[in-house]
C-alpha cells in the first residue's frame, strides 16, 4: 500500500494543501483569504505554512499593494506531487476497505 505523507496527513496541512492545488498551475493565495477559507487564526496559519515552506511543499512571497503588505502562497511542484502521492496513498486505503 501506498505510504501516507505524515506532514500532509495533518487535517489543516491537508485543507491548506488541497485549496492550492485546487488552484490553476502559477496561480496563488492571498494569506487572508486562505485563513478564511480555513477558519483559523493568524498565528495557527503562519505555524502550518512555515512547516510546508521548509519542506518545499509551498512558496510564501510577502510583497507590498501600495503601503499594504500582503502574502500569497503558492503550491510548488514537489508540493503538487506530494500531495497527489497522499491522495492516492488515501484512495489505496478507502478501495482496500472495500475488498475485505
Amino acid at each position: 500500500m501506498a505510504e501516507f505523507n505524515a506532514l500532509i496527513h495533518q487535517p489543516v496541512r491537508l485543507r491548506i494543501m488541497a485549496a492550492l492545488h485546487a488552484l490553476p498551475p502559477e496561480a496563488r493565495l492571498e494569506f487572508g483569504r486562505l485563513r478564511e477559507m480555513l477558519d483559523i487564526t493568524d498565528g495557527n496559519l503562519a505555524s502550518h505554512l512555515r512547516k510546508l515552506e521548509d519542506a518545499g511543499y509551498i512558496q510564501v512571497e510577502k510583497t507590498f499593494v501600495g503601503r499594504r503588505p500582503r502574502t500569497y502562497i503558492a503550491i510548488t511542484e514537489a508540493g503538487r506531487q506530494a500531495f497527489e502521492a497522499h491522495v492516492e496513498a488515501l484512495k489505496a486505503l478507502l478501495s482496500w476497505e472495500e475488498e475485505e
